[in-house]
């Protein structure tokens, strides 16, 4: 991957060369080479060995603010060349944009930073086979209510993302992620179960073992039996660290630049407002060596920086493309391709105990169904399943209900965020306990 560094380079200045010549105001070039193994066993036996090679150039021009975009696989000389006039042939032919264009020269990168994201494993086809079988094998041997298994799989692939354009920037970086992960099936009596367990990371040496992940998936499967519903009422909610990083993710999507513009969320005009309650605080740290979503920039070239986002409950920044941005009549904010390593603050400083202590009587929330969200009104409403908490223990688990509220009242009614942090999510956050939520269930 290290070695075509400098031929993918060569072939993004190559083309931004080409662009200049056919005299477009201004163009960029994104190029990606992937490449990685997925092996899957089930009960012992390899179901699945897939390699991949993926890789293409992706190329956009400006003209008079009317943008035309192109792509091509083959990296030769012709074919670039090709691609390029494509792409000026389709900005000919498109309305014109006045938001279009690059981002602006001060907001790029000029000196990125390297974050140490690339970790190649090393590992054979037969090693690989060899981890799944092994976290697969510990998982059914270890209770006879673990009656079948659907796989164990492992992931292990490399990536080199190259991005240039003619205000200058011409940079690339290569990153890696592998995972392990089982899904198992419990039966006791008529009644059967299903869940799973996984770790990921940029480095396989980081991986949790894979008797830990065994484990945990065992863990996980067997803790839903005996599952029931529990009548409709109202009660406070407890989202596991898991469950909790889909809460903030729509907080992303709400302050996204797309959404602002299109006037399509339920926190349009919320910069500088209060939309938590005051002690709570989330920060983005994009720089964190080997971070799951750690970047030295973003997919436009512009700067990644530390930044808080929530400070005291109040909405300090709306996540922006240079797009966005001219659109808004803002400022970019580096956010083109994504968010970087969000961090929430505990504000307890409690464990998952603690927090079922804190809640006493409630849901605690597991695993979340359903796409019941309404982004432009913030209504919520998903399917759900965990377990009933009372007098601070688990009493027995539930299934089959629906849980509903509305976004904006959910995030105002956070009484506590755990320190029980998921270390395998870019967005790190313990289990969060909202004050009361509508449960409909029997």
């Amino acid at each position: 991957m290290i070695e075509q560094k400098q031929q993918l380079e060569d072939a993004v200045n190559e083309a931004l060369q080409i662009a200049n010549k056919l005299g477009v105001d201004q163009a960029e070039v994104a190029l990606g080479k992937t490449s990685g193994i997925s092996v899957n066993t089930r009960l012992g036996e390899v179901e699945n060995v897939e390699f991949n090679l993926d890789g293409a150039m992706g190329i956009s021009v400006y003209i008079n603010q009317c943008k035309g975009s192109a792509s091509t696989a083959d990296l030769s000389h012709e074919a670039i060349t090709s691609t390029v006039k494509a792409a000026v042939d389709i900005a000919r032919y498109t309305s014109q944009d006045k938001y279009a264009g690059l981002l602006d020269k001060h907001f790029l990168e000029t000196d990125p930073l390297e974050l140490d994201l690339y970790h190649p494993s090393g590992a054979d086809t037969e090693q690989l086979l060899a981890l799944a079988k092994e976290c697969e094998e510990a998982a059914l041997n270890s209770d006879e209510r673990i009656v079948n298994s659907d796989g164990a799989a492992v992931n292990s692939h490399s990536s080199l993302c190259v991005y240039g354009n003619s205000n200058g920037f011409l940079h690339s970086y290569a990153s890696s992620r592998h995972s392990l992960s089982c899904v198992l099936i419990a039966q006791q009596g008529e009644e059967m179960q299903r869940d799973y367990s996984y770790t990921s990371a940029r480095d396989m040496d980081d991986l949790f073992s894979a008797k830990w992940v065994a484990d945990e998936a065992v863990k996980r499967t067997l803790s839903r039996l005996g599952a029931t519903k529990i009548k409709t009422q109202q009660a406070p909610v407890l989202f596991s660290a898991e469950m909790a990083t889909g809460l903030f993710g729509h907080l992303v999507g709400a302050i996204s630049g797309t959404s602002l513009y299109k006037k399509s969320t339920f926190l349009l005009d919320s910069l500088d407002t209060q939309i938590f309650p005051d002690w709570m605080q989330i920060s983005e740290k994009p720089h964190i060596i080997k971070g799951i979503a750690s970047s030295p920039y973003d997919q436009e070239g512009g700067k990644t920086i530390d930044r808080h986002i929530v400070e005291q409950g109040i909405l300090q920044t709306y996540l922006l493309t240079g797009y966005a941005a001219r659109k808004l009549n803002m400022q970019s904010t580096g956010h083109t391709g994504g968010i970087h390593n969000w961090f929430v603050k505990s504000n307890t400083g409690l464990d998952l105990a603690g927090l079922f202590k804190e809640m006493g009587t409630g849901f605690f929330v597991t695993e979340l169904m359903g796409q019941g969200v309404n982004m432009v009104t913030g209504d919520y409403s998903r399917g759900a399943s965990g377990f009933w908490i009372e007098n601070g223990l688990i009493a027995y688990p539930v299934h089959e209900v629906t849980i509903a509220g509305n976004l904006k009242e959910m995030f105002m009614g956070i009484e506590a965020v755990g320190a029980d942090i998921d270390p395998r999510s870019s967005l790190k956050t313990g289990s969060i306990l909202i004050n009361k939520m509508k449960i409909a269930g029997a």
